[in-house]
């Protein structure tokens, strides 16, 4: 799905005046404004309407007037300024790009300054605020120089959302261990990660605001060059327009803006997105909103009012006392993931669904000894894992566990440390499981559990169920994560499935519902357990600390009902593989098949993130890496992709819990730093 900037030439031509566009440009800043003022009213002091007059008439009583000078007043102008800059970063963006879903949230700009923050913090010096600017200005541009380097510019939504997501799992996931690693030095740092508009006085404002200034003279300054990049490369090469400098220059302008929005207020999710989407219809319209000099301006007040707007909306459904705990950043997600999805429904999807890979053809005996090797190196990471952590065991000390003969000090680690490497190992397996059948059915080489939003659906039944019902037995948390991946499953592939999974919706529809599960993570961990963030960020990085042999049995189970299915019908699976005309000229009824392995996949994701919480990549690495070894034949695919994922998971589980003991890091996190790298360069494979 090739996706281009509006040329002039394809223009409508009923498009108006600049009257037009100066009038809605008008109702516009009024609509800021009325939002403005609604939002100075709201709050958990008794400061109404008539009492914020008086406040800025100067009659107001000390106690009104500081409420509303030291607290509201800052914060409204935190929400203008973050939601614009974010507006006009995004339109930037998209301009320099042509890409519709560019924004600092798909290009890991607003991750890349998390995680460049996050590096600093564990130093535990305490930087001034414009220090901390530069830090997260330059983890930003690094994280979109990346995913724009990857992606290729103008070559489609679906390369650049990919790379983007990927990179923000892996940097993610490492800045959420530097968390769990040094709890004191990084204390509020993920609540601040969650974006919140709230201040304490105008300093970060009056700091920030030369910053944006910055940015939006450079943005306009370079807005013909931008606006020549429309045209094409060679014809903007024709008008003597440096193609490449001009795109590097918006890029940095627009990293400039986001940092400055990051740096006040932490990351607010998807304005950037949404923002110029909204400016687009208009320009169709208004002569005026066509140039980037008019369109940029728009984005920044469209911005401003959706920022604006949520911190409104939300304090107005919500308690006083309840919204104030809630980023306004968690609000924007949640509004932008509807906004994705609906955009990728109605986005025409113009690239078929192709099989997962070339036609690979093994002997036998390369299967026979691969799968040796593997079940050789899966037994010898087992046993190191029994024997290796915290407290280092011989072979005699298990042999006596086994026959109830060890001591008590031997006995209490091995009764805590063998249930956690069977859950890393049956989770690895399932995950792996899960990712071939996907990508078996979608015929999407690189559909994954995580990606697709699944293994978010899950994590959040299983969270949503921890915090409500503490005292919740492990099948009670995997129904709730089969519950939670089972409503994910239905709104991905239910809307992928029109036209026949193709690639491009299947992507931006699971990348809209993770980003809205991964919301409504964090809205449940902060309204329910505020002051115990570690715990939640434990068991979502993947961590089978304290797992038990209950934890672990309905994993089992759906792990050994799985591969039996998958086994039954491997030939189905690889008709399913192929295309859509083959199954039915052979009398396979495709939609019941493809139902069916989806139903099993989502089983096995959901059984896995309950067992051993959110664990990624593994459903991409390990089917790819089976077919690349085995070739495509599932009967051969499944059983050594299956070993590879326990031996990936375990492996992983073994590292987070001996390189740095005593602290530990969990499986997920360990993932994510193999995986992020060669998802990318599946990518890179993948653009020619």
């Amino acid at each position: 799905m090739a996706v281009t900037a509006t040329t002039p030439a394809t223009r409508p031509q009923t498009a108006t005046s600049r009257t037009g566009a100066a009038a809605v440009t008008a109702a516009l800043i009024l609509l800021v404004v009325a939002l403005a003022v609604v939002d100075i009213t709201q709050g958990t002091a008794s400061v109404g309407a008539s009492e914020v007059w008086k406040a800025f008439t100067g009659r107001a009583e000390e106690a009104d007037a500081s409420v509303v000078v030291a607290s509201r007043l800052p914060r409204m102008a935190a929400g203008l300024l973050v939601g614009a800059v974010l507006g006009m970063a995004g339109a930037a963006l998209q301009a320099v790009s042509r890409n519709v879903l560019a924004s600092p949230d798909t290009l890991a700009v607003n991750a890349g300054s998390y995680f460049a923050l996050g590096m600093a913090t564990v130093t535990g010096v305490s930087l001034p605020l414009l220090a901390s600017s530069g830090i997260a200005f330059a983890g930003g541009l690094a994280a979109a120089a990346v995913v724009l380097g990857l992606s290729g510019l103008g070559t489609g939504t679906v390369r650049l959302v990919l790379a983007g997501s990927a990179l923000t799992l892996g940097l993610t996931a490492v800045t959420e261990g530097l968390l769990l690693l040094f709890p004191q030095q990084t204390d509020g740092i993920y609540h601040w990660n969650q974006g919140s508009i709230a201040q304490n006085g105008f300093d970060g404002v009056l700091k920030m605001a030369p910053v944006a200034v910055v940015g939006l003279v450079g943005l306009l300054l370079l807005a013909r060059r931008v606006d020549a990049l429309a045209l094409g490369d060679d014809a903007a090469r024709g008008l003597g327009v440096p193609v490449r400098a001009t795109r590097v220059t918006g890029v940095v302008l627009a990293a400039l803006l986001s940092t400055a929005a990051v740096t006040l207020a932490g990351p607010i999710g998807f304005v950037g997105l949404c923002a110029p989407a909204i400016v687009r219809p208009l320009a169709r319209r208004f002569r005026g909103f066509t140039r980037t000099r008019g369109s940029l301006p728009a984005a920044g007040l469209v911005g401003a009012a959706l920022v604006i707007g949520s911190d409104v909306v939300l304090r107005a459904l919500v308690p006083t006392d309840v919204a104030v705990g809630v980023p306004t950043g968690v609000v924007t997600s949640l509004v932008g993931a509807v906004f994705l999805v609906v955009m990728a429904t109605r986005t025409r999807d113009t690239a078929a669904a192709s099989a997962p890979d070339r036609l690979h053809i093994r002997s036998r005996a390369v299967f026979l000894t691969t799968t040796g090797a593997l079940v050789a190196v899966l037994v010898g990471v087992v046993v190191a894992a029994v024997l290796l952590g915290d407290a280092k065991l011989l072979l005699g000390d298990v042999v006596n566990w086994v026959q109830g003969r060890a001591g008590q000090t031997t006995a209490f680690v091995l009764d805590t440390r063998v249930p956690r490497v069977f859950a890393a190992l049956f989770a690895g397996a399932a995950l792996a499981l899960a990712g071939t059948l996907v990508q078996a059915v979608t015929r999407n080489p690189l559909a994954e559990p995580g990606i697709l939003g699944v293994s978010g659906g899950a994590a959040l039944g299983a969270v949503l169920l921890v915090t409500t019902v503490p005292m919740v037995g492990s099948w009670g948390v995997a129904g709730g994560a089969f519950a939670g991946a089972a409503v994910s499953s239905v709104l991905v592939f239910g809307l992928a499935a029109r036209g026949g999974f193709q690639q491009n919706r299947l992507v931006l529809v699971g990348f809209g519902v993770a980003t809205g599960a991964s919301a409504l993570i964090s809205l449940l961990i902060i309204l329910t357990d505020p002051f115990n963030a570690t715990k939640a960020l434990t068991w979502l990085s993947g961590s089978t600390y304290g797992r038990t042999p209950t934890d672990i049995l309905p994993l089992a189970v759906v792990l050994v009902v799985g591969l039996v299915v998958a086994v039954a019908r491997r030939t189905e699976l690889d008709l399913v593989s192929l295309d859509e005309d083959t199954p039915r000229l052979l009398g396979l009824n495709l939609g019941r098949g493809r139902l069916g392995f989806l139903v099993l996949s989502v089983l096995l994701s959901a059984t896995a993130v309950a067992a051993a919480g959110t664990i990624g990549f593994v459903g991409l690495v390990a089917p790819h890496a089976a077919r690349a070894l085995v070739g495509r034949q599932h009967a051969r695919v499944v059983p050594v992709a299956v070993l590879i994922g326990a031996v990936l998971v375990c492996t992983a589980d073994l590292v987070g819990r001996t390189v740095i003991a005593p602290a530990q890091l969990g499986a997920g996190i360990m993932t994510a730093v193999i995986g992020t790298p060669y998802f990318l360069y599946l990518l890179v494979r993948s653009r020619g």
